[in-house]
């Protein structure tokens, strides 16, 4: 009697190779056959009939922020609900371990500042019951619906061993200690080390967080702790990938430890890849990671960024109901005093340009597309209409439709992003899942990409669906050494989603006030996926959460983890 048995199913599995019909069958959380259709055994606790739709692997998402999350969280959501079997977290350089007591709030603070989490939801969901990185491991090593892992976090380290001076240089005995501490994480079962170089990583007082202006020196010395390991990738976030000595200390890392390194790219990217291509003849892994989307920003009446705010009327409204500040914005004599206002303007010039740019603020498509054309701006809509595009504005966040400001120069395609997805080198990412809480739920993009970039896109090339499944499986698990999963072939884990390909859609991103402390977030839903399994169990279904908590910790250089108690 096997545990289950999908018969008939559209496979396309992981590999790149082309989609071939079969059945599957699972025993003890592994596909133990993959047998041509029909000959699949009839004898299981559970029978499936795909009816000729698309089984792919569950998805391994490397780019996520449910340090915090992850404590009280266990659905681990929205990722789970677009396929997601396997998450990494820890990026940016940001997360929660170690911490000294009473040294949490800064944590707190700097995680709300970059990655837009709230800092009530993380001070009242958080238990804070570890210091060390190991302890954390202990700590989160519960029952989830998905595999979760966690890398060790530069921010983090840097803060425990410098203390106030963290913002500085450090000493030779500081990055020794720091390095002491990452190998320390990576025995315990860390999946990495993360760090960011990035300038618009700001905490609170507008001050580049710890570790952004970093030497080579410390960067080199940090790296060292990986020599000797087997498991281990090293994730960088850099606003210097075009700088000959940025590139020398990571080339330095990649050949001296053997592992694998990603840093975050944009299209206009250039001499990381060179790199890339040299160590890659040499056997070595850097691999530039790309994502769905250029960086892009949702505002709405609910959201982080709400261009409304900068007028005076609407500032004595925004306590408000949702229902009543639409109703107000769709009142002629309301909407007459906001036109004769003058805008009360941040003072950061980007932020300007994001609330009042209406040339290159676009009104998201019903599609969901982030692939706007000029005709979908708020000032092309305004002058097709004959009106202002603060009127237009008005209208559509009175609507509750989204508007889009999509983040450095957005050639008026996602050509520059499909060429990133496809180099052989990348390695997909950036979904960003638990972060960003109010302006962005790219959690969602492993099912933008099968729905959108391999199904309905009309504004260039579509991309082959076996490679987009293949990017957001096997690949991916390969770069942090989860090798038991992303295939569906015998011996491989037994993590599957089951989609009606053609029905497979997004729905659009809403507001929860669901975390702790009544913090809000945005989530997006989808439907197509008839079923989600991880380890062999069924942990979605229509939709529907099951009850399965099958996931596990992912502890690097260790065994796979079972779902035996």
């Amino acid at each position: 009697m096997h545990d289950l048995v999908i018969r008939n199913a559209n496979i396309v599995d992981g590999s790149g190779a082309p989609a071939f019909p079969g059945d599957v069958v699972v025993d003890g959380g592994i596909i133990r056959a993959v047998e041509a259709p029909g000959q699949a055994p009839v004898a299981a606790r559970r029978v499936v009939d795909a009816r000729g739709d698309l089984l792919v692997p569950g998805f391994v998402d490397i780019h996520t922020h449910y340090d915090g999350q992850v404590c009280w969280d266990k659905q681990v959501t929205p990722s789970s609900w677009h396929g997601v079997t396997s998450v990494v977290m820890g990026n940016c350089g940001v997360g929660f371990a170690p911490v000294r007591p009473g040294a949490e709030g800064a944590l707190v603070s700097l995680m709300e500042s970059v990655e837009d989490i709230p800092g009530t939801a993380l001070h009242e969901g958080v238990a804070w019951d570890w210091e060390t990185f190991p302890e954390y491991l202990d700590a989160i090593d519960t029952p989830y619906s998905v595999d979760i892992g966690t890398q060790v976090p530069h921010v983090a380290v840097r803060a425990y061993v410098m203390g106030e001076r963290c913002y500085g240089d450090a000493s030779p005995e500081d990055m020794t200690a720091m390095r002491d501490i990452t190998r320390s994480a990576l025995e315990a079962g860390a999946l990495g080390f993360s760090t960011t170089r990035y300038y618009g990583h700001l905490d609170q007082a507008g001050e580049v967080v710890p570790g952004t202006r970093a030497s080579a020196e410390e960067m080199r010395v940090i790296g060292s702790a990986f020599e000797g390991l087997s498991h281990g990738a090293i994730e960088i976030i850099s606003d210097w990938l075009e700088d000959p000595e940025e590139l020398a200390w990571i080339e330095h890392i990649a050949r001296s430890t053997g592992r694998p390194v990603t840093t975050l790219v944009t299209p206009g990217t250039r001499a990381v890849w060179a790199l890339a291509e040299r160590l890659r003849d040499d056997g070595l892994q850097l691999r530039p990671q790309a994502g769905a989307r250029p960086a892009s920003v949702l505002m709405t009446l609910e959201g982080t960024i709400n261009p409304m705010r900068m007028f005076r009327p609407y500032r004595e409204i925004h306590h408000l109901p949702l229902a009543e500040r639409q109703a107000r914005l769709r009142d002629e004599a309301f909407r007459r005093r906001i036109l004769a206002e003058s805008p009360i303007l941040p003072r950061n010039a980007d932020a300007v340009r994001m609330m009042t740019d209406y040339e290159h603020i676009y009104v998201m498509d019903a599609q969901l597309s982030y692939e706007p054309t000029p005709s979908d701006s708020l000032a092309a809509l305004a002058r097709e209409a004959g009106v202002q595009p603060l009127e237009v504005l008005m209208d559509t966040m009175a609507s509750g439709v989204a508007l889009l400001w999509l983040v450095g120069r957005y050639a008026g395609d996602l050509e520059g992003q499909r060429a990133l997805i496809e180099n052989p080198l990348s390695v997909f990412g950036l979904s960003d899942g638990g972060a960003h809480c109010g302006v962005l739920v790219d959690a969602s993009v492993p099912t933008y990409m099968l729905s959108y970039f391999t199904r309905d896109r009309t504004r260039g090339p579509r991309m082959p669906l076996e490679l987009v499944v293949h990017k957001l499986t096997r690949d991916t698990a390969e770069l942090y050494g989860l090798d038991d999963r992303g295939v569906i072939a015998p011996g491989y884990k037994a993590d599957l989603n089951l989609i009606d390909y053609e029905a497979l859609s997004l729905r659009p991103p809403r507001m929860a006030y669901d975390l702790p402390a009544g913090g809000k977030r945005l989530v997006q839903e989808a439907t197509g996926y008839r079923m989600t399994v991880c380890s062999g169990e069924v942990t979605y279904e229509d939709g529907e959460h099951t009850g399965a908590m099958p996931g596990r910790l992912l502890r690097g250089g260790r065994p796979a983890p079972t779902t035996e108690a």
